[in-house]
Order: structure tokens, then C-alpha cells, then sequence
């Protein structure tokens, strides 16, 4: 007998229970989708009653908040931004929460001293130690702020002059903790990975968020272009920095608290997206590990609540989207093993889910971002190829993704990283010889280690005539390939250029 019969049962189980778990995450993004252009139409009634309302009268005092870590080329103009806003000048007051070790400290003390000229209260609030990282900055911050409401925007971020007066509306409902604005980006067309980057948010505002908010589900603030309740932060326990997605974790305590939150998704807020792959390799790591700190941290408690059974289901998906990531490197390694099997057991294929199912399943995800497209009324059309092209993108990152699972395993110490920002807003502006490099890492190693695994498997296939397994090795493969490749020559071309200071935080 094969040795490798032993092994049949097993593999077979494991690889019918991964496509299981698979499926359902599949399909509650359709879900989500579905619900999204349903309840897309509760938006705009709700925005269309907002609209008719004076607002004049319900405009309290605003903190606005700017955490900040070595920011040179972008705080300036957020600064201006925030101080531009169209709101009574006595009513809000700009802090400067600034952990910054280079000279965005002199920078920022510049524009503060100017800004203060136009009878605007700001204040610069340097830290000496990151204690807490953004969390405790935040923090920091919160203990002398003056506003009932508290805004908050990273340094990429560009509020439009009239954010405070159509979010703060939403707080009319005194159950609501926080507002949520949807992100929108300044450099989408910048490059490929600008663009892909794009479709990924779109659809999460577009659709998670959306879904989400207007279905009674748990949704988390993104950290940035929102609105807090100052009583509500409190009351949840304020800022605190066990996961690296305070953001996150935070949204989670207020939920559990009994207050619910409001995602605005006609108001948009423009950001500047990474350019560098190195830096969305960081900011991908950040968000993946701190969503799966606050899974460990909150699943049994929610399970636990008096919330709905729907409600903790899709606040279990929620937490646990990453492990998507997890799932897909179980396929690539299952693949090589059930062509072998089908050597000897030639029927083995066909009932366990390589068919029809499959061809259904790749089509979700690029159905998840059309309706996102569409949604935004964007032309979700000519995005198709690109569409596509974004469902291959994701297999480059589960390397990057499931890093973080091992080593919350291993209760590895990983501080929080911020992803650096060059202030690019049009594709002729270069970056490569600007400060706040991320350095290389050795894990694109394994990832071309793995795409050439799956070029070998759909090798296999071919051979053995399994043309779908075939197509799908070869698409784990381009995406390995795609995002490992353009990873080390972006790091190779950085290397050309002067005045280029690593990142080390």
C-alpha cells in the first residue's frame, strides 16, 4: 500500500473542513454585499432628514486630536486643514499629540506658533517617551481636552472644511459613541498598488461598514476621520494599548458598554494611501495582528453577552477576517497532497469541493468589490480586469498576515509600528529618496519559496490534468510573485537614491 494512504482520511477531513470554514466567510461577504445595497437606501433617507435640519443650534464645544510619529512631509498640511475648518473658532481646539524623535518636532512648533496668530487654539503636546504608542498619546491627550466630542485624524488624513458640522449632527442620538466618515484617497491613481489598495477600502467602507452599522452589528472606528463622545471613551475604559488596533478595541468595549455607533458614509475624508510596499507590508501586519488581539480578547465575552445570536456570529467574522489568510496557505499545501491521492483514487476530486464550487467561490470575492464600485457609483465596469487582478493581489499577503498569528502564539512582543507617509498626491512626485524607508525583511524569502511551491503544483496538476487546481496554483503563485517581486525591487531602487533614512519605528 501508498504510504500515502495513511495519510488520505485526514487530509481529506481537514481540507473538507477548511473549505467549510471557507465558505462561510466567502459567504457572508455576499451577504454583506447584499445587505449593503439594501440598506444603502436607509442611508440616504436618513442623510436626506439630516439635511433639512438647522444645525446652528447643536454645535458644542470640539477637540480635535492629531497623533503623530515622525511626520515631516504631511503635518503641515493637516494642520492647515483642521485649522481651516468651517466651525465658530471658539468652539473647537487643535492638540498636536506629538511623539515625534526627528525634526517634525521643530516643524510642528512652527506651524502651531503660526497657526495660534490666527486667533485659533492649538496646542503642541511633544512626549519625550512613546509610552503606549498612539493609544497613549491619545490618552495623553484626552486628560486636558475641553470638548464633549473628540475628532481625531492621522497625519495622511485631509478633513474637507465642512467634517465637524455634518458628523456632529449624528450625536443627536445620545446612544451613539462614535461617527464614522469614509475614508476616500488622494493618490489613488498613483500606481498599481495605490489602486489595489483603493478597492480593498472602498469596499470595506462601502460595504463592511455600511452592512454593519445600519444592521444593529458590532463595526469598530478606523482609527482615524472620526468622532468620539469624550463621555463614551471614558466610560468604555478610555485608550488602552494590549493590542496594537486601539482603534479596534475600543469600538469593541463601547459595544459591550450598551452604546451603539454611527458610520457616515456620505461624508468623505481624504487620505494619502502607502506608496511603498514595505510600508503597506507594515500597515497590513499592524491591522492583522491588533484584529486578532481583540478576537482572543473579546470573542468569549461576547459570546457571553445578552447581544443576539447574529450579532456575535458577525462580530466573530469580523474579528477573524485575517484568518482568510490562514485558510489559503492551508490550500496551497493541500493541493500537492490530493493530486497524489488522485493518482491512485482518480474520483477522489470530485466530491470534496475542486468543480463547480470552486468556480463559484473565485467569483465572490471580485462580486464583493464590483458592489463595492458600484455602491460608490464609480465605474466598477473597467475595474473588472483590475477587480480580478485585486482577488490574486490578496494571496501576496498571507505570509505577511499569518506572521502575526504565530506570533501572538509564541506571546511575542511586537511594538506598534505607524506606516510612513510622504505627502504624495500625484503620480510625478517621487518618494524613494525620502526619509522613513521600511526596511526589507527576510519573510520575502518564503514567499518566493511558496509561489515557486505553487508554481510546482500547478505543474502537477496540469499533468495530471486538473486544469482548475491548475488555474488556482498558478494564481496563489502570481500573487506571491507579484507582491514579494515588487517588494525587493522598489527596495533595490531606494537604494539609488540619497538622504534615505530607515525607519526603525
Amino acid at each position: 500500500m501508498n504510504p500515502l494512504s495513511y495519510l488520505l482520511a485526514p487530509v481529506v477531513v481537514a481540507y473538507t473542513f477548511s473549505m467549510g470554514v471557507l465558505i462561510v466567510y466567502l459567504g457572508n461577504m455576499v451577504y454583506l454585499a447584499l445587505l449593503g445595497i439594501h440598506k444603502q437606501k436607509k442611508l440616504r433617507i436618513d442623510n436626506s432628514k439630516l439635511s433639512v435640519r438647522s444645525v446652528t443650534d447643536i454645535l458644542p464645544f470640539v477637540t480635535i486630536q492629531l497623533p503623530i510619529y515622525n511626520e515631516r512631509y504631511v503635518i503641515e498640511r493637516l494642520i492647515d486643514a483642521c485649522a481651516s475648518l468651517d466651525y465658530p473658532k471658539h468652539l473647537f481646539e487643535i492638540q498636536v499629540l506629538d511623539d515625534s524623535t526627528d525634526d517634525t518636532k521643530e516643524i510642528v512648533a512652527n506651524k502651531v506658533n503660526q497657526i495660534k496668530q490666527k486667533n485659533i487654539n492649538i496646542v503642541h503636546l511633544h512626549r519625550n517617551n512613546r509610552s503606549g504608542f498612539k493609544a497613549g498619546a491619545l490618552a495623553n491627550g484626552l486628560e486636558s481636552a475641553k470638548g464633549e466630542f473628540i475628532a481625531i485624524f492621522d497625519a495622511d488624513f485631509l478633513p474637507q472644511p465642512d467634517f465637524l458640522k455634518r458628523m456632529l449632527p449624528h450625536f443627536e442620538n445620545q446612544n451613539i459613541a462614535f461617527a464614522q466618515a469614509r475614508w476616500g484617497h488622494l493618490n489613488r491613481d498613483y500606481s498599481l498598488l495605490t489602486l489595489l489598495q483603493s478597492f480593498a477600502l472602498d469596499a470595506h467602507f462601502a460595504i463592511d461598514q455600511l452592512a454593519r452599522s445600519t444592521s444593529n452589528y458590532i463595526f469598530n472606528f478606523n482609527g482615524t476621520a472620526g468622532i468620539w463622545r469624550k463621555s463614551a471613551i471614558q466610560d468604555a475604559g478610555g485608550w488602552q494599548a494590549d493590542t496594537l488596533t486601539e482603534d479596534m478595541d475600543l469600538s469593541y468595549r463601547v459595544f459591550l458598554k450598551g452604546w451603539s455607533a454611527y458610520y457616515a458614509g456620505d461624508v468623505e475624508a481624504p487620505a494619502e494611501l502607502p506608496v511603498s510596499f514595505t510600508a503597506y507590508r507594515r500597515q497590513q501586519y499592524r491591522w492583522a495582528r491588533g484584529s486578532l488581539e481583540c478576537a482572543i480578547k473579546y470573542i468569549p465575552v461576547i459570546w457571553k453577552s445578552d447581544f443576539s445570536f447574529a450579532k456575535k456570529f458577525q462580530a466573530t467574522l469580523h474579528l477573524t477576517g485575517y484568518l482568510l489568510h490562514l485558510l489559503a496557505i492551508l490550500l496551497m499545501l493541500f493541493y500537492p497532497l490530493l493530486l497524489s491521492f488522485a493518482v491512485q483514487y482518480p474520483s477522489l476530486l470530485e466530491p470534496i469541493g475542486i468543480g463547480l464550487l470552486l468556480n463559484a467561490l473565485v467569483l465572490l470575492p471580485a462580486f464583493y468589490f464590483t458592489v463595492a464600485q458600484q455602491l460608490l457609483k464609480k465605474g466598477w465596469l473597467f475595474s473588472l480586469p483590475l477587480i480580478f487582478l485585486m482577488s490574486m493581489f490578496a494571496s501576496g499577503m498571507v505570509l505577511n498576515t499569518v506572521r502575526a498569528l504565530f506570533q501572538i502564539a509564541q506571546k511575542r512582543i511586537v511594538p506598534f509600528e505607524r506606516t510612513p507617509k510622504f505627502g504624495i498626491t500625484h503620480r510625478a512626485q517621487n518618494w524613494l529618496g525620502n526619509r522613513y524607508q521600511v526596511k526589507i525583511d527576510y519573510l520575502i524569502l518564503f514567499e518566493f519559496a511558496l509561489a515557486f511551491f505553487n508554481l510546482w503544483t500547478a505543474w502537477f496538476a496540469f499533468q495530471l490534468g486538473y486544469y482548475l487546481m491548475m488555474m488556482y496554483a498558478f494564481f496563489f503563485a502570481f500573487g506571491l510573485f507579484f507582491f514579494a517581486g515588487f517588494t525587493l525591487f522598489q527596495a533595490i531602487s531606494a537604494r539609488f537614491f540619497h538622504d534615505v533614512k530607515p525607519d526603525s519605528a
